[in-house]
């Protein structure tokens, strides 16, 4: 298998920032969004159990009605695709069962060898004390994904910009989550940097490595 060069990987991992201004006139690919697409589906999660849903937005007047529900910032419309990162609002026996079953097809192995494994994930996430909090727990699980979202997209010279200045019950109403089971998290413009984006020129800012890294 090939890979990357460390320093290929930090000089991309330098290379991106926070997109602040997007240059609307520039598209990703349709061959490079189907591999940001794909990372995205290999994301990993707690157990393996994707408590997730990605919402891809490209219409214009989606991302126009989205727009004031982003604070007005403007990378929501002038960004080529808005990812909408939703979480399950719970987990029940039957997401297991749903997730139980795609092991087995995929693997191909009888369900009942992986009863086993059923029960631990039930007895954690819908019987036992997790379960109290388990859409904090799922909105944390799409947190690994929206991490992978932007190194994936630096690796492809991909620009993207992380939101949390979003009103997600608002992100719902205009999503038509409702009834759905999921429920909005946190919101990922992706597209090309503006020429005139001061911001891409800007030093990173980071403490050192000493400052958060230690070691025993």
């Amino acid at each position: 298998m090939s890979t990357i060069s460390g320093e290929s990987l930090l000089q991309q991992l330098n290379w991106r920032y926070a997109t602040k201004k997007f240059d609307p006139a520039k598209k990703i690919s349709a061959p490079d969004w189907a591999v940001i697409e794909e990372a995205l589906v290999l994301t990993p999660s707690s157990y393996g159990l994707q408590p997730w849903k990605f919402i891809v937005v490209t219409d214009p007047a989606l991302k126009a009605k989205l727009r004031p529900a982003s604070w007005n910032q403007s990378q929501v419309e002038d960004c080529s695709h808005l990812v909408v990162l939703t979480a399950k609002q719970d987990i029940t026996e039957a997401d297991v069962d749903r997730f139980v079953a795609r092991i087995a097809e995929v693997r191909g192995v009888a369900i009942d060898t992986l009863a086993g494994y059923k029960g631990y994930m039930v007895g954690d996430l819908v019987k036992g004390a997790r379960h109290a909090v388990i859409q904090e727990w799922a909105a944390r699980q799409t947190y690994i994904a929206l991490g992978n979202l932007m190194t994936s997209a630096a690796l492809l010279g991909v620009d993207a910009c992380p939101f949390e200045g979003i009103e997600p019950a608002k992100y719902d109403e205009i999503l038509e989550l409702k009834g759905t089971g999921y429920t909005t998290i946190s919101a990922c413009p992706l597209g090309y940097r503006a020429t005139d984006d001061k911001y891409a020129s800007a030093p990173k800012v980071r403490f050192e490595a000493k400052d958060v890294v230690e070691h025993r």
